[in-house]
């Protein structure tokens, strides 16, 4: 059985939720269980001292000499090797760094965890404090933070806020092939801005995010840096000419600093400025400003791959990733996969000739490079991430055998049985994690020992993240061998919410029509052998609103051949375009057994434009509540489609409704999904007054009895429902009321959204229509208070416990 999931996360509720995770209290869901004694046991805490004897009672004081002594013990061979956090938060000055001799040794493994109860917190950043009043008149605060270093990413209160930015109109500027021209002159000003060269121009596009920084602004005439201007107005879904869009935003400057939650670092002169959200007291409000790219670099060679180390129970956060402040900007082609350098086959007049696509793109896809991890993993065996929080970071949280150039080693690649199993992803830059390398090693290896293979990404939970790189999907995996990507939580993604495959079929064995006439053979061969794609399973993962910002992408997407590889048992809620989609080259999959809810566009849908091979796709017993399917004609390309059911959410049948209750998270101890609905603060029950049935009562809190009108049952759609027969009743959001005081009543069960809840780990119910919690009015502990809708804020009369 599946957990309650976490439902969408909306400041100031998501505030209060990531603070604690920083702070180490997040539900104790980084804490390990309880467990055996290893042979050697290393203690560590944040007030202990390098020169102590290492034990629980006189631990060490740095994970560097931690680290130290755990590679002298795992040397002897004769243990496992266990390295303890002790509560606390271990500031880093430089990554760690994992190579072969930190491996576990004669099958004896090295583990890194928190002490049983503990949630320590690794961070690549420093704490901003001495905080003073720079203007009155605009609110905004500063404080020093010295000099020598950058970053992208501020974190307020556990929250990613806003560098300061502008939003620019298309009409407001005229692109040109060195940047555009201001055509608003309310905007001449821009020109008097200083330190032109940090300001920067984003575009939000169809599936890609594009950063170009400013070289200079002289009157109306902005120029753009090289190469990172050429970089994004050539190939495809270009600035200039993309399918969906543009959004246009100018962003660092301290004169874009005007909204609440917004920031500017003034790198020259070490200072921050910050305009605190209403109700922000700088006195009280935790600040942490990343001073790191990366955290932890997993790594060996393929003679001397790093082997047997698990990391259980840890918090990883703290970093800004900066190449998109170099000239190469971010150049983004999909999936956080970059174009760097100037082109060797660009044509002088790109802007014009290659907007959408010319013959000296092809020539640059072999050199695309991929956004490094925050925690990176290659040339590795048997390595498990369990249990762990990854929050608050720049970029990618965990790379798992990416290309070289994504890793701090400079070996990239080699990932080997690779487990990441019950981790909490949010909150951060980038997406959860991204498997495999985009360049010809990965899909067709000089060396066997390249090959990523035997991995498992499952029972995550993933919301709430990829806040600034919005083409980041939740998972992306491009190319690797015997991949499992199951039991999942994924919800709240500006893109796909699962991704996998790459090379839109142009490396599959034969080539592809498509990108023949494109002319991409041109610059690298027909593959007569296929990739390392292959034995994928993705099953029984539940994924809600996902593709709710960006374009083109699926709940679940996929490109290119993948053989013996499987769709099964997933449940897509509220995806914003397609259910799943069966990108350029998609074959050999076989889809059976998944539920595709309220999808905004087709339940399925495969590209076969052009000579695309896409087709020998199985689709079969699968539940839509879309009667939309395109491109997977039944009896053509190899397909086979049948036995599929379309249903109305408000009649859901059972073997959807089946499916639906098993995916997600599980473990040993399944989560309730009928009782009682006891309030945190008031330790009262969600009571129906006088055991009324009458549509249109109020809900409130009364003192715990078990009766009848306080019984809840958690539907896998989302329903919460108290009685049972002719009696049954769903709370419901009064009038579907999306403003804060809208009453929670009970009304007769019909399936929409206003009676659709979250249940949130912390203990929040959130609404899905509205994204309002259920709150008990005025904070009020009383019998007979009543409950409402209001913003989410995570105090003690929003939390609730279902048993």
């Amino acid at each position: 059985m599946r957990h309650s999931p976490p439902g969408r996360l909306r400041a100031p509720a998501l505030a209060a939720a990531l603070l604690l995770a920083v702070s180490g209290a997040l539900a104790n869901l980084g804490a390990s269980p309880a467990h055996a004694q290893a042979e050697h046991q290393i203690y560590v805490s944040p007030s202990g001292s390098d020169s102590a004897a290492g034990t629980a009672a006189q631990p060490l004081r740095t994970l560097p000499e931690a680290q130290r002594r755990a590679r002298q013990a795992a040397a002897s061979g004769d243990g496992d090797v266990e390295v303890t956090l002790l509560d606390g938060t271990y500031r880093l000055t430089s990554p760690l760094r994992f190579d072969a001799a930190d491996s576990g040794r004669n099958g004896h493994t090295v583990t890194w965890r928190a002490a049983d109860g503990a949630d320590p917190v690794v961070t690549g950043a420093q704490a901003v404090t001495g905080w003073v009043l720079d203007d009155a008149a605009t609110g905004i605060y500063r404080a020093d933070v010295g000099t020598g270093f950058d970053t992208r990413q501020l974190y307020v209160n556990g929250v990613l806020a806003k560098r300061a930015e502008m939003s620019l109109s298309p009409s407001d500027i005229q692109l040109t092939a060195s940047g555009f021209t201001v055509r608003n002159s309310n905007l001449n000003w821009l020109s008097t801005l200083p330190d032109q060269r940090r300001i920067e121009l984003r575009a939000n596009l169809t599936w890609t995010t594009r950063i170009t920084p400013v070289d200079s602004i002289s009157g109306t005439t902005v120029t753009m840096r090289q190469p990172a201007w050429n970089n994004n107005t050539w190939g495809w879904d270009t600035i200039q000419s993309p399918f969906v869009g543009p959004r246009f935003y100018l962003a660092n400057a301290k004169r874009f600093l005007d909204q609440g939650g917004e920031w500017y670092l003034d790198a020259a002169a070490g200072r921050l400025y910050y305009k605190p959200l209403a109700g922000q007291n700088m006195a009280n409000t935790s600040v942490e400003m990343p001073r790191l790219q990366s955290l932890v670099h997993v790594g060996g060679t393929y003679d001397q791959p790093v082997h047997d180390l698990r990391f259980e129970g840890l918090t990883f956060t703290g970093t800004s990733w900066l190449h998109p402040n170099s000239a190469d900007g971010y150049a983004n082609q999909q999936t956080g996969t970059f174009m760097t350098g100037a082109q060797t086959h660009r044509p002088a007049d790109a802007f014009t000739s290659c907007a959408r696509g010319c013959r000296g793109f092809e020539g640059s896809r072999n050199g695309w490079s991929q956004t490094p991890g925050a925690v990176q993993v290659s040339a590795a065996d048997r390595i498990t991430f369990e249990g762990n929080t990854f929050v608050n970071l720049g970029s990618i949280a965990l790379g798992i055998g990416n290309d070289a150039n994504a890793h701090g080693s400079g070996v990239g690649l080699g990932a080997h049985d690779i487990q990441v199993l019950g981790n909490t992803f949010t909150e951060s830059a980038g997406g959860a994690v991204a498997v495999g390398g985009v360049r010809p090693d990965s899909h067709h290896p000089s060396d066997p020992r390249m090959v990523n293979r035997d991995i498992r990404i499952g029972n995550n939970s993933i919301y709430s993240t990829a806040l600034d790189y919005l083409d980041n999907d939740a998972i992306l995996a491009t190319y690797a061998t015997r991949l499992t990507i199951d039991h999942n939580y994924i919800a709240d993604m500006p893109y796909s919410g699962i991704g996998v495959g790459y090379g839109w079929g142009a490396n599959d064995p034969g080539g592809s029509q498509e990108y023949i006439d494109r002319g991409l053979y041109d610059f690298q061969p027909i593959y007569s052998t296929p990739t390392t794609l292959t034995d994928v399973h993705i099953v029984g993962n539940h994924l809600v609103d996902t593709v709710n910002t960006l374009w083109d992408a699926g709940c679940i997407y996929t490109l290119s051949a993948q053989p013996n590889s499987t769709i099964r048992g997933n449940f897509c809620d509220r995806t914003g375009q397609l259910g799943m989609y069966f990108d350029e080259g998609s074959r050999y999959i076989a889809a059976t057994g998944n539920v595709m809810m309220n999808t905004a566009g087709q339940w399925a849908h495969a590209n076969i434009a052009g000579g695309h091979n896409t087709g020998n796709l199985t689709l079969t017993g699968n539940y839509s509540t879309s009667s939309q399917i395109t491109g997977i004609p039944h009896g053509q390309r190899g397909n086979t489609v049948q036995n599929n059911t379309v249903f109305s959410t408000g009649s859901i049948p059972a073997g959807a409704a089946a499916i639906m209750e098993a995916a997600g998270p599980q473990d040993d101890t399944p989560s309730p999904t009928s009782g009682a609905l006891r309030g945190t603060a008031s330790n009262r029950c969600l009571d129906v007054p006088n055991q009324s049935t009458t549509n249109g009562t109020q809900v409130q809190i009364y003192d715990c009895w078990n009766g009848a009108n306080q019984q809840w049952t958690y539907s896998a759609a989302g329903e919460l429902s108290v009685y049972t027969g002719a009696s049954r009743k769903c709370l419901d959001a009064s009038g579907a009321g999306t403003a804060n005081g809208t009453a929670a009543i009970i009304w007769s069960c019909h399936g929409g959204t206003n009676q659709k809840w979250d249940l949130r780990p912390d203990g929040s119910i959130v609404n899905r229509q509205s994204g309002l919690c259920l709150d008990v009015s005025g904070a009020s502990t009383a019998n007979g208070a009543l409950v409402h809708l209001w913003s989410c804020h995570g105090g003690a009369n929003q939390r609730w416990t279902l048993a």
